[in-house]
């Protein structure tokens, strides 16, 4: 593990440019990037406003944003790591006893969901379930796999809904009290599933009809909402304050043998190649030879971590404000995040 140097203000002159450039063009209405150093207190980057709806103030630390399928590396993938019992080779129907063993999905492997390369179907569309009686968990596992598990990376939203179905029967409790209880443990104050309230301090996102009302405090997720907003894939909501936290409680918990910081570094371990140079550990996107691990959200969040380094950056945007295919256009603001983390 090298030393720990924060951003260079060179580097975050350049990302503030950026970000700029995206609220200027009108891609985004604003944003928040947070950044930091392992043991150092996080520093802010804003641009533009929360929404037009919200007035002219700019966002903030504790501005909150729908984290989209950070959900996954934010609730789904720590819980796994720290629930007795379950390993990467534990099939999904040890956790869900009432899966019937002959379902096509019935031995795919937690480590398998977690790397993407379960076979389950690609198309998450919970919608075509309405009016089915069988468990959510059965019509999943019972769709025919469109691989051999473990043979190749597809992302896929189904095999975390079933990981966030099998941690609420596994503890007893709703996914969203397992989780609410983690990140107060780790000082995540601000973040929750939603609904949440409409207020000023919450970015909403996109107008779905035209003179309809926007999604303001409603997952984006169309399928996290039909799971009343709290699913493993997506449905939670967070802060750029809070993010900066979970990824300092990473850095700290890192050179341990246990808990977080030990299944962060198995994490770290490539399982699937995405393409040449790019890896997928479990939950995590592997880029710099390993060395890096990160993940997007659809809404326009992004959550990178370098432990080499000791350097975390977070972005939080609602992209999709103006129109969901505005998401692409934070590419070069994704690019330069990676290369700031993972700079020697």
């Amino acid at each position: 593990m090298t030393s720990t140097k924060p951003l260079s203000p060179d580097t975050v002159a350049e990302l503030q440019q950026c970000l700029d450039l995206l609220v200027d063009d009108g891609a985004l209405p604003g944003g928040v990037l947070a950044h930091g150093a392992r043991n150092g207190r996080p520093a802010f980057v804003s641009s533009g406003v929360i929404a037009p709806e919200c007035g002219n103030a700019g966002p903030g630390p504790d501005t909150l944003y729908d984290a989209a399928s950070l959900t996954k590396v934010l609730a789904t993938w720590p819980l796994i790591g720290l629930t007795d019992g379950i390993t990467a080779e534990t099939p999904v129907r040890h956790l869900l006893p009432d899966l019937p063993d002959q379902v096509p999905g019935a031995n795919v492997t937690v480590g398998q969901i977690l790397a993407h390369t379960s076979g389950l179907q690609p198309e998450t569309r919970l919608d075509q379930y309405r009016g089915r009686t069988e468990p959510l968990a059965e019509l999943i596992c019972g769709e025919p796999l469109i691989a051999e598990p473990g043979a190749g990376h597809r992302y896929i939203n189904r095999g975390f809904i079933l990981l966030g179905l099998a941690l609420a029967h596994l503890h007893g409790r709703r996914l969203d009290e397992l989780a609410a209880d983690l990140w107060q443990s780790l000082g995540m104050t601000h973040t929750a599933y939603g609904p949440v309230s409409r207020s000023a301090d919450v970015a909403p996102t996109e107008q779905r009809l035209p003179g309809g009302p926007r999604l303001w405090g409603i997952p984006h997720d169309d399928n996290a909402t039909l799971l009343g907003g709290v699913a493993g894939h997506a449905g939670v909501f967070t802060t750029p304050a809070d993010l900066a936290t979970f990824a300092d409680r990473l850095f700290t918990a890192y050179t341990s043998s246990h808990g977080l910081g030990a299944w962060l570094r198995t994490s770290m371990e490539p399982k699937a190649e995405i393409e040449p140079g790019l890896h997928r550990g479990l939950a995590w996107i592997l880029a710099d030879g390993g060395r890096v691990a990160y993940h997007h959200g659809f809404t326009g969040t992004s959550l990178y971590l370098a432990p080499d380094t000791g350097r975390y950056l977070a972005i939080c945007t609602n992209a999709v404000y103006h129109h969901q295919n505005n998401r692409t256009r934070l590419a070069p603001l994704r690019n330069l995040a990676l290369k700031a983390v993972a700079a020697d």
